[in-house]
């Protein structure tokens, strides 16, 4: 009886939201917003593929009352605002921003990638989390914030910013919005992709929830390093000094440094925070990060996940050479290298450091993508208090506290402009539902969508009775 009574208690959640009607479907049917999750899932947008996905989403926007601006209409820079009033009223702009393309599926998937299953409480498809997921939390947030007269007296104007190639970063998806329609936004504030609970993933002796809001993200800087060599011909000849041989060398010489642990001011918060969940001597040492750094930084390396919060990264993504051949010596030898950057870091300086650990002048070394340093944004705002306010709300015993992310995603254009711009994912993930992230079988449970929802529409009614 057990098993079966433990799949009936899963499947109350869906049944019971499924109840909870007022988004309206293409055909002007309310629905339960699973199932506009599930067609959305079904309808696959790989970064560049967008248009499909986008058109439905749209219309759903439209069909609930929300105010349309098109910002492109293409595959690779689809765009478009919804916005509670129309973006001609040039009321300040609070931005929900989310994406429509999603990473291809994974070869190890056991579902059909793009299936949208529910089942026993759970969706599953490509996208539930990153990025469909938490749009509909967003979407579905908004438009039941809109029944609440307070909302259409608000002095702000929330607007649902969909755009294109937030995965790939490519041109046409943020970054064409900011260059040809910033100023018709006119935002105040941006909501957008962040951390979630944080207990749920951590070691600890936790007393309570915590929900973490990044303001801020390290910024990526890839690079590709090129060495050309003389020497080539038959394998079965070993020559004194090669490409492969010297550009091997070189990047051992690079990775197998030790990465600095900088302890900067966002980063040690990050760990006074946490203090507050610990005992004894652990609680003394990360109250004072700094003093007991020689100790502290060997456990932080112990755990890459948050190591990374304190330290440049140089990650060796691929090797390649010339030469297709096994018996053939390649002249020109490649790598390419994704380094991960803390705010305040130069990255002319970090190359430079790159330059000097390789030991090989030989080898040149070209930047294929980097992005300007992400402004940090303030936690004294009006916009963080009442998301810390509404997240609260939604979980009465947890606590909220502001942190970096280690990734980089489109609120780093905002942050860029010096507008407030704050991540958050406000649900409680279990370590199966985070795993699934860009992984196999990505899912959630259902009944997450609505406590994310509540979240932003408590946010929404919050910022509706602010004075400006």
């Amino acid at each position: 009886m057990k098993p079966l009574l433990i799949a009936f208690f899963l499947m109350i959640p869906c049944c019971l939201f499924s109840q909870e009607t007022g988004i309206k479907n293409l055909d002007g049917s309310s629905v339960a917003i699973e199932y506009i999750l599930q067609d959305y899932i079904q309808i696959p947008s790989v970064s560049g593929n967008e248009k499909k996905a986008g058109d439905f989403l749209k219309e759903i926007c439209r069909n609930n009352d929300l105010h349309i601006a098109d910002f492109g209409s293409e595959d690779g820079q689809y765009n478009f605002a919804a916005s509670v009033f129309p973006l001609s009223t040039r009321k300040p702009n609070i931005i929900f921003l989310n994406h429509i393309d999603v990473v291809p599926e994974s070869k190890s998937e056991l579902r059909e990638p793009f299936s949208g299953d529910i089942e026993d409480g759970i969706i599953y498809g490509r996208g539930t989390i990153d990025n469909k997921g938490a749009a509909m939390m967003q979407l579905y947030g908004i438009i039941k914030a809109m029944k609440d007269e307070k909302v259409y007296n608000s002095p702000y104007n929330f607007t649902f910013l969909a755009v294109s190639c937030e995965e790939t970063q490519c041109e046409g998806g943020v970054s064409w919005v900011h260059q040809n329609y910033f100023s018709d936004l006119n935002p105040v504030a941006v909501l957008g992709e962040g951390p979630s609970e944080l207990t749920s993933l951590m070691e600890g002796d936790f007393k309570q929830q915590v929900f973490g809001i990044s303001v801020v993200h390290k910024k990526p800087l890839w690079l590709e390093l090129t060495l050309e060599h003389g020497t080539n011909g038959h394998g079965s000849i070993t020559p004194l000094t090669y490409a492969n041989k010297e550009l091997v060398e070189a990047l051992q010489r690079l990775t197998r440094k030790k990465p600095k642990a900088v302890y900067n001011d966002i980063n040690t918060q990050f760990l006074k925070d946490m203090a507050e969940h610990h005992k004894g001597g652990k609680k003394i040492v990360l109250r004072h990060p700094r003093l007991f750094r020689p100790a502290l930084t060997p456990q932080l390396r112990k755990h890459p996940e948050l190591f990374s919060l304190f330290t440049n990264t140089i990650t060796l993504t691929n090797i390649y050479s010339n030469s297709k051949s096994v018996n053939k010596i390649a002249s020109m030898a490649g790598a390419q290298l994704d380094c991960r950057l803390l705010p305040e870091t130069n990255e002319y300086e970090f190359i430079g450091m790159i330059r000097k650990r390789l030991k090989n002048d030989n080898i040149k070394i070209r930047v294929i993508k980097k992005m300007p340093s992400d402004v940090i944004s303030s936690t004294n705002t009006v916009f963080y208090k009442n998301l810390s306010a509404a997240i609260q709300r939604k979980y009465p015993q947890a606590r909220t506290m502001s942190m970096m992310m280690p990734n980089v995603n489109d609120l780093g254009s905002f942050r860029a402009k010096k507008i407030p711009s704050y991540g958050t994912l406000p649900i409680i993930f279990d370590t199966e539902e985070v795993r699934s992230v860009h992984g196999k079988d990505e899912h959630l449970h259902i009944h997450s969508l609505y406590d994310g929802a509540d979240v932003f529409e408590n946010f929404i009614k919050k910022m509706s009775r602010e004075e400006i």
